[in-house]
């Protein structure tokens, strides 16, 4: 009776969340205190449901329950242990719970971590996630419920995905959606301050670290998702702009502008109309990511093969959730205000150019990958929009974006001039200009392009220093103060330098990896040998081997340079017995300034096989950059400004309900 228990509490959440999206919103907008003070319990109540389900569906594979239909779609008898675990979320139900349970683990964070926020904007909030709720669980319930019974049992089931099997993926689902998902308490947070005729430095102050976690998340799975491409597809790459690659992307470019935006709005009052945009811009993306997997529009390995019917729910939802935020903006936007004035030259004019250009790098992400569809749609020709497009439009808009990002956290508020900060960062632009040449020269060759990337990367690092200097040691400082004056730096200010670092050692590894990179596709049986970028790749043995569900060939490769012995690689051909579908397992060798990756292809007549051998320079550079934003994201979530003051919570209480 597991899956009727199940069955039993996805109903019972579903009725929690009505209750919770009814009555706290009624009780704000008429200042009923008892049904506001609802909120938390039945967010609580809803989120013990949801943990029993998800619980429940996990005892169903744990277990090998094939009288239920999802799990015999997507486990067999001999799937080790931590797939089946891993095989709750590998299709397209089991991730809509997965989602769920995201979305309540959020919403029972902001009900216990929201203690000192005012009672009506908590109920607002918490009313808002109830909404989003109620609609992925009649999604769920409607058209997608993992728990239908399948009669009679099958024997055995059909496996998960061989692609789904590495153990990247059993961590990536759940990380994506932690960012997807987080970006829904943005959303709230920004009705909730809508709803309640409110929009002020407080607003911001709260909405921020939620926010950023959202965002850490979100790098933390997109991070995740290129590093099992790069590891199991075989061809070597970790981005393809695959169109469910930019449904992850779309939303991590709108959440990094709405941080920004947040900044000025708490900082200076500005920006607060740009702010809630983004919100609903973010989550819309997060919820048009959705629509794209689980469509049936898009061919993928990520995407999920459903009946387009579901695919029609979503779109309706998303049209209800996009449109009702939109029209509430349109109504409340006029009375927000358009907050302090700024100079043409300042710190808020520059976040506002980096604002747009982070908007307009969404929207060409979006039409990119939306274009081909809505030909087919339309009966049109069928175009395919590949990396050349994304490649060359995303390297344009990145520059003037990279050069503000120098500029920016060097500018004062309000105003600045133009001659002091030349001054400051000349020496700064130079540097970056001679030490991108230097790199490509000691490389090998230069590049327009590369030393375009290597430039921005140094240029990011050089004026972070200038920064830190002038934080450390200003005009008429003196050397015994650079540490008391370090342990005074707030933690924000040092998140966003050691993320905009990080930015630096992506750009870096990618410029590196795109020219640099060396390939070679070689005819290989045992004995034979291939050399590439000083290296030497030489197969010693071929042998079978038997893995739990699958049959492989493993090859023996030997690495080395010159006479010296650099590693043994063992790439793998597996053929999964159920799904008889071959799979290749790359073997690496991975270090800091390279990565020697090689993939067995085809098997020829003559019993040799096809070998990929590739040599990818600083590639490892690309995922450290991205857990170096992610430190910088943790750094500047500490910051104790992000702790509402006890004293403050009357006030805010007073000022929530701001215009009427």
């Amino acid at each position: 009776m597991i899956p009727e228990l199940g069955q039993l509490c996805l109903f019972l959440a579903l009725g929690a969340a009505l209750c919770q999206a009814v009555l706290p919103l009624a009780g704000a907008q008429t200042g009923r205190a008892d049904w506001m003070a609802l909120a938390r319990p039945l967010t609580r109540l809803q989120g013990a449901f949801i943990v029993a389900a998800f619980v429940c569906l996990a005892a169903s594979f744990v277990r090998n329950d094939f009288s239920v239909l999802y799990v015999a779609s997507n486990s067999n008898s001999a799937l080790p242990l931590h797939y089946r675990i891993a095989a709750v979320w590998g299709g397209h139900e089991g991730s809509l719970l997965l989602w769920m349970l995201m979305l309540n683990v959020w919403s029972v964070a902001v009900a216990q971590f929201s203690q000192r926020l005012p009672l009506p904007f908590v109920a607002r909030i918490l009313g808002v996630l109830a909404l989003v709720s109620v609609g992925f669980l009649l999604f769920m319930l409607l058209t997608s419920n993992p728990f239908d019974r399948l009669l009679p049992a099958a024997a055995d089931g059909r496996d998960l995905n061989p692609l789904l099997q590495d153990p990247g993926m059993v961590i990536h689902p759940p990380m994506l959606y932690m960012g997807y998902v987080g970006f829904s308490v943005a959303f709230a947070f920004a009705i909730a301050a809508l709803l309640g005729g409110n929009l002020d430095a407080a607003w911001a102050r709260w909405t921020r670290p939620w926010t950023t976690a959202a965002w850490i998340f979100l790098t933390f799975g997109i991070a995740l998702g290129s590093w099992w491409a790069y590891n199991e597809l075989g061809w070597g790459g970790w981005w393809f702009w695959d169109p469910v690659e930019n449904a992850s992307f779309m939303p991590w470019l709108a959440g990094t502008a709405l941080i920004h935006s947040l900044a000025v709005s708490e900082k200076r009052g500005s920006f607060k109309v740009w702010t809630v945009w983004l919100a609903i811009v973010a989550f819309s993306l997060s919820l048009l990511g959705t629509f794209l997997v689980r469509s049936g529009v898009l061919s993928s390995v990520h995407a999920f093969a459903t009946d387009p019917r579901r695919g029609l729910f979503i779109l309706i939802f998303l049209v209800v959730v996009i449109g009702s935020s939109l029209a509430l903006f349109a109504w409340r936007a006029p009375k927000v205000g358009l907050g302090q004035r700024f100079g043409l030259l300042s710190r808020e004019s520059l976040l506002l150019v980096n604002n747009m250009m982070l908007a307009v790098s969404c929207s060409a992400v979006l039409l990119g990958t939306l274009y081909p569809l809505f030909l087919d749609a339309l009966g049109l020709n069928k175009i395919s929009v590949g990396p050349p497009y994304f490649d060359t439009v995303f390297g344009l808009l990145m520059a003037p974006l990279v050069a503000v990002m120098g500029v920016g956290p060097i500018t004062r508020w309000k105003q600045d001039e133009g001659g002091a900060l030349v001054r400051k960062l000349w020496i700064a632009a130079i540097a970056a200009v001679l030490a991108a040449l230097l790199v490509e020269w000691l490389a090998g060759g230069i590049h327009l392009w590369t030393t375009g990337g290597l430039t921005m990367a140094f240029w990011i690092v050089a004026s972070l220093l200038v920064d830190l200097r002038e934080r450390l040691l200003p005009p008429g400082g003196k050397l015994g103060q650079i540490g008391f004056r370090a342990g005074q730096l707030p933690r924000a200010m040092l998140g966003m330098m050691v993320a905009h670092f990080g930015v630096a050692a992506f750009a870096f590894g990618v410029a590196m990896v795109k020219t640099y990179a060396i390939e070679k596709d070689v005819k290989m049986g045992t004995g034979d040998h291939t050399e590439i970028g000083g290296y030497s790749f030489r197969m010693t043995g071929l042998a079978d081997v038997t893995g739990p569900n699958y049959q492989a060939t493993r090859a023996t490769i030997e690495v080395s340079r010159g006479a010296q012995r650099i590693s043994v690689l063992h790439p793998e051909k597996r053929i999964y017995r159920v799904q008889q579908q071959p799979m290749t397992e790359a073997a690496v060798d991975r270090g800091l300034t390279r990565d020697l990756y090689i993939s067995m292809g085809e098997q020829l007549p003559s019993g040799a096989w096809i070998v990929r051998v590739q040599d990818k320079p600083f590639i490892a550079w690309i995922w450290g950059g991205c857990l170096i934003m992610m430190v910088g994201g943790m750094l500047a979530m500490a910051d104790r400004r992000y702790r509402v003051p006890r004293g403050a919570r009357q006030g805010a209480g007073a000022a929530i309900e701001g215009i009427a």
